[in-house]
C-alpha cells in the first residue's frame, strides 16, 4: 500500500516539468508565427555590436534584479533558503511566465516544482508567490508614478484611459506607495478584510520591495531603449514613462509577453520621433534579447534539472 501511494508523487512533480516545457515549446512557436526567427536575427544583425552587447547587458542584470522578489518573500516568511536556489526557481520562473505570458499559472507551477522539492510547505510557497507578485506591480507605480509626475505627456485617445495627461495618473500611482508605505509602518498588526488576514511586511522589506522592482522595470526599458536608433530629443526619461504605458498595457492584456499590444503603443507613441520601421526592427531585437534569449536559458536549466532528478 505505501508504494501504491508513493508513485503518483513520484511521478507527478517530473510530469508537471515536462508538461511546462511543452507549453513553452508550443507558445514560443505560435509567437515565431508572427516574429520569425530570421526577422529577428535580421533586427539584431542591423544594430551596432555595442548597442546589443549594452541590451545583453542590461537584460541579464534585470534577471538578476527579479531573484530579489523571491529573495526579500523568504525573508519577509522567515523562511531559510539559500540564495542560489532561490535565483535559480526565480529565474526559470520569470523567464518562463515573461515570455508565455499567464504568470499565475506559468511561474506558480515552476516556483511549486522547486520549492516544494526544497521541502518548502504549500501555504510558504503560496505567500512568496504573491509576495513576488506584489512586488512586481510596485515597481510599476513607484516608477511610473514619478516619471509620469516629472514628465507629464497626453495620452493618445486610442489607448481609452480615463485619463487625458499622465500627471493624474502618475499621482494615483504615488499615492498607492504611499498607502503602501503608511501601512507597513503604521499598521504592523495588519488587516483583516473579508475575514481575509493581510500582513503587512516591515518598513526595511517594503522599501526593498519597491526598490528591487523599480530597478527591474528601469533595467528593462534601458534594455530596449539601448537598442533604438538614437535621436535627439528621445530620452532615457522620456522614453521610460513610454515603456511603463506600453508595458502595463501589455501585462493587462494578459497576451503572452504583451505580444502585439505592447509594440502596438511603443510604436504609436514613438512616431512622432522615429519611423515605424525602426522602432519594429528595435523591438524584434528586444524580443530576442529579453524574452527568447532568457527563456532558452531557462528550458536549457529547467531540463537540465529535471534529467538530473529523473536520474536520482
Amino acid at each position: 500500500m505505501p508504494q501504491r501511494q508513493r508513485l503518483p508523487t513520484r511521478f507527478l512533480a517530473p510530469l508537471m516539468g515536462l508538461v511546462l516545457l511543452t507549453i513553452a515549446a508550443v507558445v514560443v512557436s505560435h509567437q515565431l508565427r508572427d516574429y520569425q526567427v530570421q526577422d529577428i536575427v535580421d533586427g539584431l544583425r542591423s544594430l551596432p555590436p555595442a548597442q546589443v552587447g549594452r541590451a545583453v547587458t542590461f537584460a541579464g542584470l534585470g534577471y538578476v534584479a527579479m531573484t530579489g522578489y523571491d529573495t526579500l518573500g523568504f525573508l519577509y516568511l522567515r523562511q531559510p533558503l539559500g540564495y542560489p536556489k532561490i535565483a535559480l526557481a526565480t529565474f526559470i520562473s520569470c523567464a518562463f511566465s515573461n515570455t508565455i505570458g499567464f504568470a499565475l499559472l506559468t511561474g506558480s507551477a515552476i516556483r511549486y516544482r522547486f520549492y516544494s522539492a526544497w521541502g518548502i510547505s504549500a501555504i510558504a510557497i503560496a505567500q512568496v508567490i504573491t509576495f513576488a507578485n506584489l512586488s512586481f506591480w510596485l515597481g510599476l507605480l513607484a516608477v511610473g508614478g514619478g516619471a509620469f509626475l516629472l514628465a507629464p505627456f497626453e495620452i493618445p485617445a486610442q489607448l481609452h484611459l480615463p485619463f487625458r495627461s499622465t500627471a493624474g495618473l502618475g499621482l494615483v500611482l504615488l499615492a498607492l506607495i504611499a498607502v503602501y508605505l503608511i501601512g507597513s509602518t503604521a499598521l504592523r498588526k495588519g488587516l483583516t478584510i473579508r475575514q481575509q488576514r493581510l500582513q503587512f511586511p516591515c518598513p526595511g522589506i517594503a522599501l526593498a520591495q519597491i526598490l528591487v522592482s523599480s530597478l527591474d522595470w528601469s533595467l528593462a526599458a534601458a534594455t530596449l531603449y539601448s537598442l533604438l536608433p538614437q535621436v535627439t530629443g528621445l530620452t532615457y526619461l522620456g522614453f521610460l514613462k513610454i515603456y511603463l504605458l506600453a508595458m502595463a498595457a501589455g501585462v493587462l492584456s494578459n497576451v503572452p509577453g504583451g505580444l502585439g499590444v505592447f509594440e502596438t503603443v511603443v510604436i504609436l507613441l514613438l512616431s512622432n520621433q522615429l519611423s515605424p520601421a525602426a522602432v519594429l526592427a528595435s523591438l524584434l531585437a528586444y524580443r530576442g534579447v529579453y524574452y527568447f534569449l532568457p527563456l532558452a536559458i531557462a528550458i536549457a536549466l529547467f531540463g537540465g534539472y529535471e534529467i538530473r532528478q529523473h536520474c536520482r
